[in-house]
């Protein structure tokens, strides 16, 4: 495999001609490929069909009939099976709709308004902060930039983000109140937090009294090559003392329908208090119907889990695509790194610096969308310009196979195209 990071510029510029010869080739093709967002394919969500015709009653399990008002915080069942799943208490949990951003959101509306346990509401602050581990999901930096709270961009690690960094930010800046976390298969890279890096997270001296971290757990079981396990959040701030610290986020928007799942936000009993009493103003309850459905549907947490492993047969070869594509036409070109994930939805790249932008601008004019460069960082601002999010869910298998063979081909072009303006560069500076 040519390194092209070992190459002169003669050699260069022969490699540019015969990439943007084979780019042209794909231009001419006139596709029109996405691969923006993490969607579920049909092919997916069909897996799925049964779950609209599993009700054989109305009533649950406490006698109430879910076609009328009535149960705030979700049917018992449904509470029982995600505690089953989860292992998080039915007193800590609220059944929620369709959107587990909907529930975040709110969740943040409700502590600029009214504040947590006493303390001041934030919009009454003259500044706050949030913690933004980077590369991120882009939603949660949405959240941020919409409510006017200032985000700190926090680097990341293989076993979660630099807690060294967080440490050292949170303990001298009462300003910042919280951390966004997507704690097993992160989003992009699908990173794993380690043991200890929840530990910190649980135990670690704040200044600010309400600190908060945001617990979306969004692929909690989307386990792909490998099942990985997550230390319980709620146990380790418990034996810390900070047992109000987390909220905590899961849904079945990439398990059933992303437009009809059902989502849950759980967290300390006290916490959970102060969320229902705003909540009997704001709803009379969500939607139960769906989530006896659910129930219905999986009956127990292993059917859930028996669910997941189709899904993952499903995900399996998309992602083995986009691995294999990129090992082979890209391992030793110094173009571009990447890590394997072991579930989620995504695949992370690393392009050369300075080369995200013109490799996504160059996919786009070829007919192949995808997520904005920068979009992984707050404010869509990626200091090296480097990541890249790539969605394999959503193509066919022989739309992905194109679109990543193109993909590659848009790393090679920026990145000969970013090592040539280097050396001119070099050179006018001698």
């Amino acid at each position: 495999m040519l390194n092209y990071l070992s190459c002169s510029q003669e050699e260069l510029l022969k490699e540019k001609a015969v990439l943007e010869k084979t780019y042209q080739d794909y231009v001419s093709q006139h596709l029109k490929l996405d691969m923006s967002r993490g969607k579920p394919a049909g092919s997916q969500l069909d897996l799925n069909n049964d779950i609209l015709n599993t009700l054989e009653t109305y009533i649950t399990e406490d006698g109430t009939d879910a076609r009328n008002y009535g149960i705030l915080d979700g049917i018992p069942e449904a509470k029982n099976l995600f505690s089953d799943l989860l292992g998080i208490p039915t007193e800590k949990m609220i059944i929620g709709g369709n959107s587990s951003l909907n529930l975040m959101y709110d969740n943040f509306v409700r502590l600029m308004l009214f504040g947590s346990q006493g303390n001041t509401p934030w919009c009454k602050l003259d500044k706050i902060k949030f913690l933004c581990p980077s590369p991120g999901y882009d939603r949660h930096f949405a959240i941020c930039e919409d409510l006017g709270v200032e985000m700190i961009m926090v680097p990341m690690k293989e076993d979660g983000p630099d807690m060294d960094y967080v440490e050292s930010l949170v303990a001298k800046d009462e300003s910042i109140k919280g951390i966004w976390c997507v704690p097993l298969y992160s989003n992009p890279q699908g990173v794993c937090y380690s043991d200890a890096v929840v530990e910190r997270l649980a135990s670690m001296k704040t200044a600010a009294k309400d600190f908060r971290i945001f617990w979306d757990n969004a692929y909690g079981v989307h386990h792909i090559y490998e099942e990985h396990t997550l230390k319980d959040i709620f146990e380790a701030t418990k034996a810390a003392g900070n047992e109000d610290r987390v909220y905590y986020f899961f849904s079945t928007s990439k398990i059933t329908f992303p437009g009809a799942g059902v989502a849950l936000i759980a967290s300390s009993e006290s916490n959970i208090a102060e969320i229902k009493k705003h909540m009997t103003v704001q709803t009379i309850g969500h939607d139960k119907i769906n989530q006896l459905r659910t129930v219905n549907y999986f009956k127990t947490a292993d059917g859930i889990r028996a669910h997941m492993k189709k899904l993952a047969d499903e995900l399996r070869p998309k992602f083995d695509v986009v691995l294999n594509t990129l090992e082979r036409e890209l391992a030793g070109t110094g173009l571009l790194t990447w890590a394997k994930p072991d579930g989620g939805y995504f695949v992370a790249v690393d392009t050369l610096e300075g080369c995200a932008k013109a490799t996504v601008a160059l996919a786009k004019d070829a007919g192949v969308v995808l997520t904005g460069a920068g979009a992984t960082y707050p404010y869509k601002n990626d200091p090296q310009d480097r990541n890249i999010r790539i969605a394999p869910s959503y193509p066919t298998l022989e739309e992905l196979t194109k679109a990543i063979e193109l993909f590659c081909v848009c790393v090679k072009l920026a990145g000969v195209n970013k090592l040539l303006e280097d050396k001119v560069d070099e050179e006018e500076a001698i």
